[in-house]
Parts: structure tokens; C-alpha cells; sequence
């Protein structure tokens, strides 16, 4: 049986994509602001600010990372930010556009980073948002919870040991 991740391919993010980038970040967080009541100008304007803030952190903080653009039938439905280090993968951000949500193209984006941490033996950190229903998906997939703040919670799957011969 065929699935809508079977057509997912991933492209090198470009400048171009700046657009779709900020509605994929205004489609992660418009449910949190909007119990405020904000005339939609105001909450565009509020998220923008938000969306430059990271974007600059992460190309301060994460400049190395790789930014692949997530495509379905070559169209872009997500982002996804990896930082590949000797000795740590960081899952930097993974996002989808909410109609592509639950439907296992981050789930298998998932799979194989771990595919590949695995083959490296090299483990996965990541910060996930407390309300972020991705968690159980991070801890189904051997992720534990290493740490938390008031927003976050920092995970890690480390690679599996092989068995000694």
C-alpha cells in the first residue's frame, strides 16, 4: 500500500523559499497566539517579528546545519533543519504544513535520521515545545527526555549498541 511519504523527496533550502518558510512558521504557532483576540494584522505583524527573531538564531546558532525544504509532488510542505556534528546530531527544527500533518511524513523524516545516526553512531538531541504533539511521535521512536525549561523539553536517542561478537 502506497503513502503519501512515499512522494516525499527533500531539496536544499534557497532564499526564494523565504516566503513559504515564514507561513510554515506562522502555521506552527497561530493556534498559540490566537486565543489573544489580535485583528489578523496585528498577529501577521507579532509573528513576523517572532519569525526574524529565528531565523537569525538559528543562523547565528546553527549556520552549519543543513535546511532541506520538504516536497510532496514537488510541492514545499515543510522544512526540515538538521546540525550533523562528530559527536551530536541536533534535530534543529522539523515542520510540516498542518493539511500534511499525522500522516507519517514526519515519522519517516524521522526514521531516517535515526537510520543515519544509527549507521554514524552518533546520537540525536532535539528541543521540542511541551505542547508540541510530536513528543509522543520523538518518544515512540527511542527518544527520552534529558531536560526541560518552562517551554521545552530537550530529548536524545542515542544509536543502539550492537551486540558484541
Amino acid at each position: 500500500m502506497k503513502s503519501e511519504s512515499d512522494n516525499v523527496t527533500l531539496r536544499p533550502w534557497t532564499a526564494a523559499d523565504q516566503d513559504f518558510i515564514f507561513q510554515l512558521y506562522a502555521s506552527t504557532r497561530i493556534q498559540e497566539f490566537a486565543p489573544l483576540g489580535w485583528a489578523p494584522a496585528q498577529l501577521e505583524t507579532f509573528l513576523r517579528i517572532q519569525f526574524h527573531s529565528q531565523q537569525r538564531w538559528y543562523e547565528m546558532a546553527y549556520a552549519a546545519a543543513g535546511h532541506q525544504i520538504i516536497c510532496l509532488d514537488g510541492h514545499s510542505i515543510g522544512r526540515i533543519m538538521v546540525l550533523r556534528e562528530p559527536a551530536r546530531f541536533l534535530l534543529v527544527d522539523i515542520a510540516l504544513l498542518p493539511e500534511h500533518r499525522g500522516q507519517g511524513i514526519g515519522a519517516r523524516l524521522l526514521s531516517d535520521l535515526i537510520a543515519e545516526s544509527e549507521h554514524a553512531g552518533i546520537p540525536i538531541g532535539l528541543q521540542v515545545l511541551k505542547t508540541n504533539a510530536a513528543i509522543h511521535l520523538y518518544e515512540r521512536s527511542g527518544f527520552v527526555r534529558t531536560g526541560e525549561d518552562e517551554m521545552y523539553y530537550q530529548m536524545e536517542r542515542k544509536p543502539e549498541q550492537q551486540e558484541q561478537k
